[in-house]
């Protein structure tokens, strides 16, 4: 349960600030809800922070073309620093095809909607 609140504070900063990937981090404090509590697991999947970057997700294997790129451009950035601050052939090819296998699964494994569908109760 902890856990599930450190991701799920960490996932909400992450909207705030760009560095934090959002999804991730509140699809891990799902994970965490899942495994420590069915009132915590129905709680967290009724909020709206849930429903608008979740839902679609976990339903239907689908994100919008803005969470995609938000999520890929953000993973950029950060395989970024060690490519420049490494001098090593290998890291460096390694990382190159770590960019475009997370490009090809985006794009090729993960439906792209026009809109998060909310649910509404």
């Amino acid at each position: 349960m902890i856990s599930g609140f450190m991701a799920l504070g960490l996932g909400i900063l992450g909207i705030i600030l760009p560095l934090l990937p959002t999804t991730p981090l509140l699809l891990l404090a799902s994970f965490c809800f899942v495994k420590g509590s069915e009132r915590f697991e129905r709680w967290f999947k009724g909020t709206k922070i849930y429903q608008r970057h979740l839902d679609s997700f976990v339903r239907e294997r689908a994100m919008t073309l803005k969470q995609k790129l938000t999520i890929l451009l953000l993973a950029d950035v950060m395989i970024a620093l060690p490519f420049i601050l490494l001098d090593s052939f290998f890291v460096r090819i390694t990382l190159l095809l770590v960019i475009f296998y997370k490009y090809y699964y985006f794009f090729s494994k993960i439906k792209t909607v026009r809109t998060a569908r909310m649910v509404t109760k």
